[in-house]
């Protein structure tokens, strides 16, 4: 049985009964895949769990669960100002009716809509930055006009007494801060955690060294360096195999498109696997994990792999160097840049002693920082500092009848 399942977390869970938490997230997937040991942690210590997300094959499981489900129809990625005004609505007109203590708000789209949506109600909310998003990261003009909009909305919607950011490095931390949003007001918890004792280390496979990337297929994740350094490699006569777990993601501008990704998997020595439902089935057979990534929260993808006892090469950026260690449990690398990409690739490849030095690392430091034991019961702690329970900070108006 997985850890999150086996304890139970401190706290009065007496102060907790009758009081309810909603998550609010884009989509059904996302909530099962990064938000899951958040919202169980909180359901064991007592709260109420509803969760607001649009369905598309998770509904069912957020269900057998115990949680409250809520159907919304939510179109992410959209920039158009109706819908946004539609979502706010639907949002408020939802918080009205459930009447919740207090809202997670999962990434930034569904942060920006649910605080619109809380303006004015009795209602706690955590605002989680999921990592500062296409808007923060990406280089392209549609990103660049919506940053200063974002940051100005970000600080005036931070600046409420009832509300808290949340976010999973000391980067993103000092951007908010940077932005205006007040110190007091941004938390930091690194990541959703990952279940250790589900996640557990893996003998090496036998034969050719296969390198793993998992993740949504985008721009902004490094993949089209990372094929470049794959090449590289073969080029100079190294027999590597690369695995590329994950779909494109139409809802985002900076997903690579399907045609391009089918001739990836014509390349020799590349594999693309698409969606996998049990992403251990990939850390069994790779022997090193990669995520060239220009900037991240905190990558679940590493986590995992970390846990699972792989070493790591990441770029060098906000969020992977959470989890991604140089010359601990992994090498950081320059993003966007194909060649140091390939020598740290080849050096794992070569050395099967420093792999296995830096994946017993690895597998060190998710039990020590990230487990979602730890995780769950940090986030318990800030939603009962949010509700003045056992001693909490922040005073709540008194809620309406």
């Amino acid at each position: 049985m997985s850890e999150a399942g086996t304890k139970s977390d401190p706290g009065s869970a007496v102060g907790r009964q009758g009081r309810s938490i909603i998550y609010l997230v884009t989509e059904d997937w996302y909530f099962l895949s990064h938000r899951l040991p958040m919202a169980r942690a909180a359901q064991r210590a007592g709260y109420r769990v509803h969760v607001a997300t649009r369905v598309d094959k998770g509904g069912a499981e957020i269900e057998a669960l115990g949680f409250t489900l809520h159907r919304l129809d939510w179109q992410r990625g959209s920039t158009n100002p109706l819908h946004l005004v539609s979502m706010v609505r639907q949002v408020r007109a939802l918080y009205q009716r459930v009447k919740p203590d207090l809202a997670h708000h999962v990434g930034l789209q569904a942060s920006v809509v649910g605080s619109l949506a809380a303006l004015g109600l009795p209602l706690a909310r955590v605002n989680a930055m999921t990592g500062l998003g296409f808007a923060f990261t990406s280089r392209r003009m549609k990103a660049r006009l919506l940053r200063p909009f974002l940051s100005l909305l970000l600080r005036l919607l931070m600046r409420n007494p009832a509300a808290m950011a949340l976010v999973q490095n000391p980067d993103d931390r000092d951007g908010l801060i940077g932005m205006g949003v007040p110190s007091a007001h941004v938390a930091l918890i690194p990541g959703s955690g990952v279940d250790v004792d589900n996640f557990v280390p893996l003998p090496e496979p036998e034969g050719e060294v296969n390198v793993a990337f998992v993740g949504r297929l985008l721009d902004d994740k490094g993949i089209r360096p990372l094929i470049a350094a794959h090449q590289m490699m073969t080029d100079n006569g190294e027999t590597v195999r690369l695995l590329i777990a994950g779909e494109p993601d139409p809802a985002n501008p900076a997903s690579i498109p399907q045609g391009e990704i089918a001739a990836w998997g014509r390349r020799p020595m590349v594999e693309v696997l698409g969606q996998v439902d049990d992403i251990r089935t990939v850390w069994a057979r790779a022997h090193v994990a990669v995520l060239p990534s220009r900037r991240e929260g905190l990558p679940l993808s590493l986590l995992e792999a970390a846990a699972c006892g792989r070493p790591i090469v990441a770029s060098d950026v906000p969020g992977c160097r959470e989890i991604a260690q140089h010359d601990v449990n992994a090498f950081l690398v320059p993003a966007d840049d194909p060649g140091p990409l390939a020598g740290a690739l080849t050096v794992l490849a070569r050395e099967p002693a420093l792999r296995a030095r830096f994946g017993a690392a690895g597998r060190a430091l998710a039990e020590d920082r990230f487990s979602s034991r730890q995780i769950g019961v940090a986030t318990v702690e800030l939603y009962d500092r949010l509700l003045k329970i056992d001693g909490g900070l922040l005073p709540l108006p008194a809620r309406a009848s």
